[in-house]
């Protein structure tokens, strides 16, 4: 989504939404534990009181592995830079050659600490390296020939790397049709940068446009209440912004809609209940409103 966001709507937003969301979850983290922390202290001496769960990998393992994978997607998916010259046209030229590297690392994990067996990996890593060889101007090839090979191995695997993969293609079914609705939607009601769309450009800069803090505590409330499907807020942030819409406020929707939902708020009541419930979702829109500020006011 990060990756997405970046690409579309600028790596200004790509990259505020990313540090964005990693503050949004240390310092709403943080503030709940400090709000509800007679009710954690209580959890915490329960805890201790129950046997330890053994743990299959350690902490660095899971670390490594996730950063394998985001490596994976984010060198995959770099795209050609304006310029030429530089940090980011180094990276792009070698763009191939760092997704290898970091897939030949995953590889091994999964044989490793997964115990995938080693001839899968070798054959899917043969199989990479053949298409490579024979059709270097086509990398896209190679990689989707591993990303093939790799899926079927996992998702005939019986033990939790076939877990993985079971839950990866149910999410996968769940919001690609909602993808491609969503975009479908807001290209239509919202239109793009330069083409209006149904809703008339107007009415989007009279309620979200400029950077004040109306704007961007409407653009929090709104995006807290709605329900976007992963990776459909960015067409939709789109259209809105060609519309009339503040870079604050779209920022303030970026973070406030993926966090929160309607269905979302219910199933976290459901678990926390009703204090904790509002207590999470009152800090989020508030993060989320000062947060735009702050970055409109920059931008």
């Amino acid at each position: 989504a990060i990756i997405l966001t970046a690409r579309i709507l600028g790596p200004e937003m790509g990259i505020a939404r990313g540090v964005g969301a990693v503050l949004f979850s240390v310092i709403i983290g943080g503030l709940m534990a400090f709000i509800f922390r007679a009710e954690e202290r209580d959890k915490i001496a329960l805890q201790m009181a129950l046997p330890e769960e053994e743990q299959k990998r350690s902490l660095l393992q899971n670390g490594l592995y996730f950063a394998a994978m985001v490596a994976i997607l984010v060198f995959a998916n770099w795209g050609r830079p304006a310029e030429t010259v530089g940090a980011w046209a180094a990276i792009y030229t070698a763009k191939w050659l760092l997704t290898a590297g970091f897939a030949a690392a995953l590889g091994v994990m999964l044989v490793v600490w997964f115990g995938m067996r080693a001839w899968k990996v070798g054959l899917v890593a043969a199989v990479v390296a053949g298409f490579a060889l024979l059709l270097p101007g086509q990398p896209v090839i190679a990689f989707t020939a591993g990303f093939v090979g790799l899926s079927v191995f996992t998702s005939t695997d019986q033990g939790e790397l076939g877990d993985w993969f079971s839950s990866s293609w149910g999410f996968a079914k769940q919001i690609l049709p909602l993808l491609l609705f969503g975009v479908l939607v807001a290209g239509a009601l919202l239109g793009r940068v330069g083409h209006e769309g149904l809703i008339p450009s107007e009415w989007v800069a009279r309620a979200v446009g400029g950077n004040s803090f109306l704007a961007n505590f409407f653009a929090s409330f709104a995006g807290a209440f709605m329900y976007f499907a992963t990776l459909t807020e960015v067409p939709i942030l789109q259209g809105l912004i060609g519309s009339g819409m503040g870079k604050g406020p779209a920022l303030a929707l970026l973070l406030a809609g993926p966090a929160l939902s309607l269905p979302n708020m219910l199933v976290i009541n459901s678990v926390l209940g009703v204090k904790k419930t509002v207590t999470f979702v009152s800090l989020v829109i508030v993060m989320a409103t000062f947060s735009g500020l702050f970055y409109g006011s920059i931008f």
